[in-house]
């Protein structure tokens, strides 16, 4: 039986496709971790409202506040209640992300609670509050779960070779969401309050640690950065700006997104002390992994350095020896330029 070759199109489909599940599964993975945190002690009492959410009104305006004050109201006596929903509905979207028939029920329960966590629990982000930073934390964690969920979004069966990759909100709409997130993270670096001289040592110092050896690294970091706030400030600011723009341009977006997880590395490290995992009252990892994941699931959307290119050639090979070296559909011109397969 001779096997018909994958047109251009469809080949790249299936790759980008291929890529898009991928973040699936680690979005569902990383799901799950935040559930098993919230099975900690610390987390079934008084302490998890009074020290995680209710510290989240602080320097906020009324309207974000006031929700945040009920809802601590609503929980510290019902907080074993609270806590054992938040484990079940975080797992459960763990796992329904991992299981391919239920991602799409998985992701928009995920948009829903995921929003709530990002008001209620990370005072969306601080952003209202003059005070929110890129290596602590801002914009918020649970925003980029709703980011990556928007962008692993599973596209229907039967329109592989029309479907644009992104996922909801499209190849455009993930750049555009990339840059901006960029460009906020440069105007939050910008801010009065981390441009003082003792800004980012002050950030560092007081990171959750847990462990010895990370609570070293803080300490050297934070007195290697003492007096210099603004200086860090400006470059981090600068960094930030042009990783965004060079997505959003097309412009040596592979260094830009390389650039970036580099950067997410640092902010889990030195910023936000992995989550605070070590300290057993951390909820998640923090953005570092999510910024990561986000630009691994970008890198495809990227037409500049042709990042699919090697893979893309591997599958229209396959295609072609499977069709006994028939011309792929679609012009194979496209491909290689003047390269004809033979017949």
């Amino acid at each position: 039986m001779t096997t018909h070759p994958l047109s251009i199109t469809q080949t790249r489909a299936r790759v980008t496709l291929g890529a898009q599940r991928r973040l699936q599964i680690a979005l569902g993975v990383i799901w799950l971790i935040d559930g098993l945190l919230q099975l900690q002690p610390f987390m079934w009492g008084r302490a998890f409202v009074t020290q995680i959410i209710v510290p989240s009104e602080t320097g906020q305006p009324g309207f974000v506040a006031a929700p945040i004050r009920l809802i601590a109201h609503l929980i510290e006596p019902r907080v074993a209640l609270f806590n054992l929903f938040a484990v079940a509905i975080q797992v459960l979207i763990g796992i329904g992300l991992i299981y391919r028939p239920t991602v799409k029920a998985a992701l928009l329960t995920s948009f829903a609670w995921a929003l709530g966590v990002w008001w209620i629990g990370e005072g969306l982000g601080g952003l209202f509050t003059g005070t929110a930073s890129p290596l602590t934390g801002a914009p918020g964690a649970a925003l980029l779960y709703v980011l990556a969920g928007l962008i692993a979004w599973p596209q229907a069966r039967g329109q592989t070779g029309k479907a644009a990759p992104g996922g909801l909100i499209g190849e455009g709409g993930a750049r555009t969401a990339w840059g901006l997130l960029w460009v906020v993270s440069a105007a939050l670096w910008l801010l009065p309050a981390n441009r003082a001289d003792t800004a980012v040592h002050d950030a560092i110092a007081d990171a959750p640690s847990g462990a010895q050896w990370l609570s070293g690294i803080h300490s050297t970091v934070a007195a290697a950065t003492a007096g210099h706030g603004l200086a860090l400030a400006i470059g981090a600011a600068s960094l930030s700006a042009a990783i965004g723009a060079a997505v959003l341009l097309a412009r040596c977006a592979k260094s830009a997104l390389a650039l970036s997880t580099a950067i997410a590395l640092v902010y889990l490290v030195i910023g936000q002390g992995i989550g605070g995992v070590f300290t057993g009252s951390g909820t998640d990892p923090g953005t570092g992994p999510l910024i990561i994941l986000l630009a691994i699931s970008i890198y495809p959307l990227q037409r500049d350095g042709r990042p699919l290119t090697w893979r893309l050639r591997h599958a229209i090979k396959r295609s072609q020896t499977a069709g006994r070296n028939a011309p792929v559909v679609g012009a194979a011109s496209t491909v290689t330029g003047s390269q004809q397969a033979r017949p």
